[in-house]
């Protein structure tokens, strides 16, 4: 069966509707300086709009009149542009760093696994554990257990656990998080 030839949808434009886009009869009026004017049909509004050399931007339409208000468009955008780039700016990804251990690890290799777990707090990131059991290690989960609890008492002022202790096959993950 065949389908009949549909025209496309039309394409969703992004940010307010302006000028000519707003269908509505009446709209509530703000002009350039920031007065308002009250209800004014949107065809006068469109007039004012272009005898000042400005756009008729639509700020509310989810009220009945929409809010119009006649400011310069393309300014308009380009604040909206810059406010979001600060905004991207200062968001922070957290990642998530890993460091490996083994149950038998010596006591200066923990010192340095320590330090760059502290770096990685301080820098805001998560830590995830992975505790690797070879071999006969897996008869002596304890050690490891000890060695975890010894981490977790290590970083107790700086990181707090989001994920407790769980085992994944031969090895045992734990995620923590900077305070």
């Amino acid at each position: 069966m065949r389908r009949p030839n549909r025209a496309p949808p039309p394409v969703a434009k992004d940010g307010p509707r302006t000028n000519d886009d707003i269908r509505n009869h009446e709209i509530q009026l703000i002009d350039q300086d920031g007065v308002n004017r009250g209800k004014v049909e949107t065809i006068v509004a469109i007039k004012m709009a272009m005898e000042a050399g400005m756009d008729l931007v639509e700020i509310s339409p989810n009220v009945s009149p929409p809010v119009c208000k006649i400011m310069d468009y393309g300014k308009f955008k380009y604040s909206a542009q810059k406010k979001a780039a600060e905004a991207r700016k200062k968001q922070k990804i957290v990642e998530i760093k890993e460091i490996k251990l083994r149950p038998m690890i010596d006591d200066h290799d923990y010192d340095v696994k320590m330090k760059a777990m502290q770096r990685f707090f301080e820098e805001g990131d998560k830590v995830k554990i992975t505790l690797r059991y070879r071999g006969r290690e897996m008869a002596h989960q304890d050690i490891g257990t000890k060695l975890l609890d010894k981490v977790k008492a290590d970083v107790a002022e700086i990181a707090k656990v989001e994920q407790d202790a769980r085992f994944e096959g031969r090895q045992v993950v734990m995620v923590l998080a900077p305070r």
